[in-house]
């Protein structure tokens, strides 16, 4: 009885560790930045300009900015959890090309930014993005977010409805995914970041596309179809694309989608 008693003890002081390395460490999970130096806007992205965003918290956030002469509206490109910019110029030269004037930025902690990502940071960022857009040209916005980025531009539209929105990769909520990667956990009650996707668009009024993989291996497709339902959007869905994969970064199905917005 008493090595049985041990044995309890010792798994539940097991768990118990785990679970507070989980709760301490969670941002690191949900997080992946690539802190190399970025290179300068012209060297990969024609066009482009160096720029730098201030946010509300004294922050100054790396950014490049390409705006083609008439370009009929603007495209606030708001990343993923991982990489940098660097990984998203094939899609804004892509856009570029089409006519669009993009704006591509990293979040604090992300490229050679100062600070650490969080749910309330990322918010903060993507409004100096947006301040910085609404500065510099007249034309009307399409906010495009990816994956994570898909929370960070959906709770923006709430606050500044844009011409057009498109998510591309959209999960329910950040436990919903989160489960999916750590099932072993109880991610729900560790997050601290909860970023409500769907529960976010269901108050929107603005078009809206839903750009999905259907082979997505980290956001399942089943999640962002329930997302774009709730949003009453159009679905774009690429047969056999996963996750990362080129035709969901910058492909011609995902530059349709994103030229399908533009005001009329």
């Amino acid at each position: 009885m008493q090595v049985v008693v041990r044995v309890a003890l010792v798994v539940a002081v097991v768990v118990l560790v785990v679970l507070a390395l989980a709760w301490v460490f969670q941002r690191r999970l949900i997080y992946l930045p690539d802190t190399t130096t970025v290179p300068p806007a012209a060297e990969v992205l024609p066009g482009g300009e160096d720029v730098r965003l201030r946010t509300s918290d004294g922050l100054d956030l790396g950014a490049w900015f390409v705006a083609p002469p008439g370009a009929p509206a603007a495209v606030l490109v708001a990343n993923g959890n991982a990489g940098n910019r660097a990984g998203r110029a094939p899609l804004a030269a892509k856009l570029a090309r089409a006519g669009l004037a993009v704006l591509v930025f990293d979040y604090r902690g992300y490229g050679d930014n100062p600070g650490d990502p969080s749910e309330a940071g990322l918010a903060l960022d993507v409004r100096a993005a947006y301040r910085f857009l609404t500065g510099r040209t007249p034309a009307p916005i399409i906010f495009y977010g990816e994956s994570l980025g898909c929370a960070v531009v959906a709770e923006l539209a709430l606050e500044h409805p844009p011409a057009g929105l498109l998510l591309r990769s959209p999960f329910v909520d950040l436990a919903s995914v989160g489960a999916e990667s750590y099932p072993f956990l109880p991610v729900r009650l560790l997050l601290r970041d909860r970023f409500p996707v769907r529960d976010e668009v269901t108050r929107l009024k603005v078009p809206t596309v839903v750009v999905v993989g259907g082979r997505d291996s980290v956001v399942p497709p089943e999640q962002s179809r329930a997302v774009a339902a709730a949003a009453s959007a159009r679905l774009v869905e690429v047969p056999g694309a996963d996750h990362n994969d080129p035709v969901l970064a910058d492909g011609p199905e995902l530059v349709d989608a994103v030229r399908s917005l533009v005001p009329r």
